[in-house]
C-alpha cells in the first residue's frame, strides 16, 4: 500500500517538475483545479448510483489523485504536504470517535451523529468562528447547502417542529411564486423561487430524502423516458420535430407503464 502510495506521490511530482514537467500541470493553481475536484466528486456518486464497481474504482483514483494534487501544490509552497494531510484527517477521526478509539459506550447511530455534530462545534469555538453557519462551504450545490444550512440552526431548535408544517409553507411558497410571476419582474421571481427551493430542501430534510439525489433521479428518469419516446418515432420512421405534443405524451405515458410492469 505504501508502495503504491509512494508511486502516485512520485508521479505527481514528476507532473510538477520546472524540469521536464507537463506545461498543463506546472501552470495550475488551487483555483484552476478546484472545480476538477468537484467534478470528480460527482463522477464518484455517479459510478455508486450505477453499482458500477469498475468504474467506482476508476473514478476513485481521479478523486485521490486531485487530493494528491492540491497536496504537491501546497508542498511547494511550504505550507503543508500529503502526510500532513493524512496525519491531520486520522486525528479528526480518533478525535471525533472516542467511543471506537476510546473508551465504547454503546452508543447508536444516531446518538453518535449528535455526538459528532457537538464535536464539530466544539472544533468551530476553538477556530473563533463568529456564527454557526461560517464553515457551510458557499461551493456546495444549492439544495446541499441548503440542508446544511437547516441542520445547523436544527441544532440550536430553530425548525419547524413536523413535516406537515414545512408542506403547509411549501404551498405558502407558491402562492408567493405565483403572485411574483403576475408582477412580470425578474428579481421577484427569483427571489420566491429561491424560497420554494429552500423549503423544498426543508421538506426533504425532514423526510430523510437527500434532494440532490433524488433530482438525480428524476433527471434519469426524465432521460430515459424521452429516450423512449425518441426510440419509438425512429422505429417509425419519424422525427422529434414531426410528432405532436399529444403523440410524445402517450409515448411518455407508455414509458412509465413499461417502467411499473418491470418492477412488478
Amino acid at each position: 500500500m505504501s508502495r503504491a502510495i509512494n508511486e502516485l506521490l512520485d508521479i505527481m511530482a514528476r507532473l510538477r517538475s520546472p524540469d521536464g514537467g507537463c506545461p498543463w500541470d506546472l501552470e495550475q493553481t488551487f483555483r484552476t483545479i478546484a472545480p476538477y475536484a468537484i467534478e470528480e466528486a460527482y463522477e464518484v456518486a455517479d459510478a455508486i448510483e450505477r453499482d458500477d464497481m469498475a468504474a467506482l474504482k476508476e473514478e476513485l483514483g481521479d478523486l485521490l489523485f486531485q487530493v494528491v494534487f492540491h497536496a504537491r501544490m501546497a508542498e511547494e509552497r511550504g505550507a503543508f504536504d500529503f502526510a500532513d494531510v493524512v496525519a491531520a484527517i486520522c486525528d479528526k477521526m480518533i478525535r471525533r470517535h472516542p467511543h471506537v478509539f476510546e473508551a465504547p459506550d454503546g452508543r447508536d447511530a444516531d446518538a453518535q451523529t449528535a455526538a459528532w455534530e457537538d464535536q464539530k462545534a466544539e472544533e468551530r469555538r476553538a477556530k473563533g468562528a463568529a456564527s454557526l453557519l461560517d464553515d457551510v462551504p458557499v461551493a456546495l450545490p444549492g439544495l446541499a447547502r441548503a440542508v446544511k444550512l437547516q441542520k445547523r440552526a436544527a441544532r440550536v431548535g430553530f425548525d419547524w417542529t413536523n413535516v406537515e408544517d414545512v408542506l403547509a409553507k411549501l404551498e405558502e411558497e407558491v402562492r408567493e411564486l405565483q403572485a411574483a410571476a403576475c408582477t412580470k419582474s425578474a428579481d421577484a421571481i427569483e427571489d420566491e423561487f429561491g424560497d420554494l427551493l429552500f423549503v423544498i430542501a426543508n421538506v426533504a430534510r425532514h423526510l430523510r430524502v437527500d434532494p440532490e439525489a433524488a433530482l438525480r433521479r428524476a433527471n434519469e428518469k426524465f432521460a430515459r423516458r424521452f429516450r423512449h419516446i425518441e426510440t419509438r418515432l425512429a422505429a417509425a420512421g419519424r422525427d422529434l420535430a414531426e410528432a405532436s405534443l399529444d403523440e410524445m405524451e402517450a409515448l411518455w405515458t407508455e414509458a412509465k407503464r413499461g417502467e411499473r410492469g418491470e418492477k412488478e
